[in-house]
């Protein structure tokens, strides 16, 4: 029996990065061993056992044989006579193709090495077309490590893409791609990978509409929309935003991608029609609660967020309770961040001041100051004690905001 690191803990040994999760591969053992020695069983579709002190994965080398279309539909087959590399030949990229043994030698028998260095995404068999979600994953990696695909190995992507094979991907697997995939240092380059493969067409139809679909230059010096959400979408990654305003800043312009030619560049009313499409696509991808919920409030709203400075009090006061500002603060904070990922995606704005974030938040402060206890306590009738809070609330702002432009 021979153990060996595989994976991305390798790669990312290699490329000098913190390494995270450490998996291996067993060559040469059976299950029944590998629970002689006291690892315990995990794997549902093929042997994975857990360390019995460190609890890290060990998975016994196996082959995988396609059966039917999708990620799953693959028959594994894992018996000691299968080697090293026949367990390395079975996955994706090169640069995943790389192992290391007890000593630290390293075996890398399709180059993965030599293309870490040089930058580049490039398969390691034709079978990589077997599995959808390795379209995903290539674009996740350009995104995560800057890196080119190869030619050849887009080509392959590309043919997934027309012969059906990408439209088979199951919803979970999918966001849970794009999901890390908006988590990465450049998020654009995932979008833009899936995009050059067509990819994108077929897993986020509602944003690769919006790419030459124009604005109003004024306003949008990039014109291009779906450059436009790049820029909004890697600002949220510069500032380390967490995924619910990653997402948020995918999603908020999506009703610009239905507008009739003939209105270009023009977009009225593009927020309700995005409100609708963001609705969609979180039903389709089965995305959490929490980006949907703060996608749809920034679809709605951010047009009037822009807009804080002459905005009426009242209708300020409208768009905190829009976000549940009072009961989720966190939320609030999160909508004025994607708000800002909306602005500073911007030829021009990237270092340029937004003022609509203080005047919201100074609103939001003024209005959450409110005691709303105290005012439910004094009011005799309880009819009227929602509207006496709210009239208290509107003053505070009308206050906070009249203050501040005294400034």
């Amino acid at each position: 029996m021979k153990i060996y690191a595989v994976g991305g803990a390798v790669r990312d040994r290699l490329l000098g990065r913190e390494v995270a999760d450490q998996d291996y591969v067993v060559v040469g053992a059976t299950p029944e061993q590998m629970e002689q020695l006291g690892y315990r069983p995990v794997g549902k579709d093929f042997p994975v056992f857990l360390h019995p002190q460190t609890h890290e994965e060990y998975a016994l080398a196996r082959t995988e044989r396609k059966t039917a279309r999708g990620y799953k539909g693959f028959d594994v087959y894992a018996a000691p006579e299968v080697t090293l590399e026949q367990d390395l030949a079975r996955r994706d990229l090169t640069i995943n193709a790389i192992a290391r043994d007890e000593k630290g030698n390293i075996i890398d028998p399709f180059h993965g090495v030599a293309d870490l260095k040089a930058g580049i995404l490039r398969h390691v068999s034709p079978a990589f077309v077997e599995d959808p979600v390795r379209v995903l994953r290539v674009a996740r990696f350009a995104a995560r490590f800057g890196f080119t695909v190869a030619p050849e190995t887009l080509e392959l992507m590309r043919e997934m893409v027309r012969n059906g094979e990408v439209d088979h991907l199951v919803a979970e697997r999918a966001w849970l791609e794009i999901s890390r995939g908006l988590m990465e240092a450049t998020p654009s380059r995932m979008f833009l990978t899936l995009r050059e493969c067509g990819a994108l067409a077929r897993i986020l139809p509602e944003v690769d509409a919006l790419f030459g679909v124009p604005q109003p230059p004024e306003h949008h010096p990039e014109v291009d929309t779906g450059v436009h959400i790049m820029l909004a979408l890697d600002y949220a990654a510069a500032n380390k935003f967490p995924l619910p305003v990653r997402f948020a800043a995918l999603t908020h312009d999506l009703g610009k991608g239905v507008t009739p030619k003939a209105l270009w560049p023009k977009h009225h009313g593009h927020e309700h029609k995005s409100v609708e499409l963001v609705g969609r696509l979180c039903q389709r991808l089965r995305a959490p609660n929490e980006c949907r919920d703060l996608a749809v409030l920034v679809a709605r709203y951010h047009g009037d967020a822009h807009r804080a400075e002459e905005l009426r009090p009242a209708t300020i006061l409208k768009l905190l309770s829009a976000t549940d500002v009072y009961r989720k603060p966190e939320r609030f904070e999160e909508f004025v961040h994607a708000c800002a990922c909306d602005f500073h995606g911007r030829t021009g704005n990237e270092r340029r001041p937004y003022p609509a974030a203080d005047i919201l938040r100074r609103a939001a402060a003024a209005a959450r100051a409110v005691d709303a206890g105290a005012i439910a306590l004094g009011v005799g009738d309880p009819g009227r004690i929602s509207a006496a809070i709210e009239a208290a609330r509107l003053k505070a702002v009308t206050e906070a905001l009249a203050a501040a432009r005294q400034r």
